[in-house]
């Protein structure tokens, strides 16, 4: 078998489950060269977002500290989403949307070239992501949250949105002059 695409890929790690609970892998490095994703991994967040409606993103760096990232929410729920940025891709400024809980164990993974952000439909819920590069904070970019050429419907999830004065502040997607190039692989429909 060839290897896959690299792309936005949602995860479904199996779990083996018995009386005590379960065990699961959630990552291998095999599985994900097996999928396409051949990034190296450097360094591990976590987040904690306490209350539901707690909106994070949409976030990138850009190059040469752009990141790509591995996310699975550990406690809670949240809705799970990637935006194109790739100046030049037929499928620019359209997303992806996953739901992560702690209960299905599923992973997103977000390539270079998109932006990322989600919001939790729980309270207290823990978000962990792995990312190919270190935060640089010139580097640090994003797309504001209600982008009517994005148009997520962030409303649907909650009604009592929660930002940080910062998601606030970022521009539209008419404002940003991406430095992200198109790879040749649209984004498709998660699976």
């Amino acid at each position: 078998m060839g290897l896959a695409m690299p792309g936005v890929n949602l995860i479904k790690p199996r779990r083996i489950v018995d009386d005590r609970g379960w065990f699961s892998e959630t990552y291998s490095r095999k599985v994900a060269f097996d999928i396409g994703i051949t990034d190296d991994f450097v360094q591990d967040n976590h987040s904690l977002s306490r209350r539901a409606g707690t909106l994070r993103g949409l976030h990138f760096q850009t190059p040469p500290y752009a990141q790509a990232k591995l996310i699975r929410c550990t406690r809670g729920k949240l809705m799970d989403y990637a935006v194109d940025l790739r100046r030049d891709s037929p499928t620019y400024g359209q997303h992806v949307a996953a739901e992560l809980s702690a209960e299905n164990g599923w992973q997103l993974f977000v390539p270079i070239g998109f932006a990322h952000g989600f919001i939790t439909l729980e309270p207290d819920t823990e978000v962990v992501y792995k990312v190919t590069n270190y935060y640089s904070p010139e580097h640090d970019g994003g797309i504001r949250f209600d982008d009517p050429n994005i148009a997520i419907n962030w409303v649907a999830q909650s009604n009592d949105l929660i930002l940080s004065d910062k998601d606030l502040r970022l521009p539209t997607l008419a404002d940003f002059d991406s430095p992200f190039v198109y790879d040749g692989t649209p984004l498709a429909p998660l699976k």
